[in-house]
């Protein structure tokens, strides 16, 4: 794609959407409905296929076209274990786009665009997003480090990632980690990006169908609250939760210089479903970005992408440097 071409309206003409705003697929905090309301407002719903089974994931599926007939997506972290009965679906029903993450694209991407895949894969460095766009995806996610869940190890934040990223790749850059307002929108469209992709900020809304108390927890965020850890294991973005509890100890073991087995050990198994799905602030794992401690509203999904639109398209030069004469500059 020529790079002067490269802009939010050919992104929307790719996804099928109205508004370049896409709500990421997080695991345990997406669903039917949230995807929905997303897809009617203009922007692009996607199901977190990460903390599904095969069969949960097929059934969200169809109660998303039972209730929306345009464009939605779903996510899946290659490194799932049940990725390939996962990709059996998104191919049979034939979903709009599809993002994958955490691995190769290259085994997926083709089987996936025959099916009538638009794919998209999620990346945390300028090498990685060559190497997708080699793949043969049609888009790519730069996802800096100040994101929530998962993220790479590079540590590479949003500012530097988009704009090194914009200009490795001839294909359209979707923005993510640390966006959740018309300001970051117009700061990530500036640095090269077509899009965004926000999810800490979706968490937040009404229809998401995480646990009231992670919500709350959410509001009560200030900053420095979260921290990337387990990076020997797999690494991840928490949130603080409750004193003694599970963030304590993995940073108790980390600062004592714990193995990686010793670490995998403590993660254990079922960690994020009951810190976000079930609201577990004292043993469960709370993921989040770093814009948490900008978060304090719940509301509902179309009305924040509504929000976002009308934000944005109210941006002009003078409100972005008030009283500051751009014409004087030589």
């Amino acid at each position: 794609m020529d790079k002067a071409t490269r802009n939010p309206q050919a992104l929307c003409d790719l996804l099928g959407i109205r508004h370049p705003i896409i709500q990421a697929g997080m695991v345990w905090c997406t669903g039917a409905d949230l995807v929905v309301e997303v897809g009617r407002a203009g922007g692009l719903g996607t199901l977190g296929a990460g903390s599904m089974y095969p069969a949960e994931l097929k059934s969200q599926i169809q109660r998303v076209r039972s209730q929306w007939d345009g464009a939605f997506a779903v996510n899946v972290p290659l490194l799932y274990p049940s990725v390939e009965e996962h990709m059996d679906t998104l191919c049979s029903e034939q979903v709009p786009v599809v993002f994958t993450s955490a691995g190769s694209p290259r085994k997926w991407t083709e089987r996936l665009k025959e099916s009538g895949c638009t794919v998209v894969h999620v990346v945390s460095s300028a090498v990685f997003a060559k190497k997708a766009e080699n793949a043969g995806v049609d888009a790519v996610v730069a996802e800096g480090f100040e994101a929530g869940g998962h993220n790479g190890r590079e540590e590479t934040t949003t500012l530097c990632l988009v704009p090194e990223v914009a200009d490795a790749v001839d294909i359209p850059v979707i923005a993510a980690g640390g966006l959740h307002d018309a300001r970051s929108m117009l700061a990530a469209i500036a640095l090269g990006a077509s899009g965004v992709q926000m999810g800490s900020r979706f968490v937040m809304t009404q229809e998401n169908p995480a646990h009231l108390a992670f919500k709350q927890r959410i509001s009560e965020a200030g900053a420095g609250e979260t921290r990337l850890m387990l990076k020997d294991v797999t690494p991840v973005r928490l949130l603080k939760g409750a004193h003694g509890g599970f963030f304590d100890q993995v940073a108790k073991a980390e600062a004592e210089g714990e193995s990686a087995d010793v670490l995998r050990a403590l993660l254990g198994r079922g960690r994020a479903k009951r810190g976000m799905q079930e609201g577990d602030l004292l043993e469960g794992e709370l993921e989040i970005g770093q814009v948490s401690a900008l978060l304090k509203d719940v509301p509902r999904a179309a009305d924040l992408v509504a929000k976002l639109v009308a934000e944005y398209r109210s941006f002009g030069t003078s409100q972005m440097s008030p009283g500051f004469n751009w014409n004087a500059l030589s």
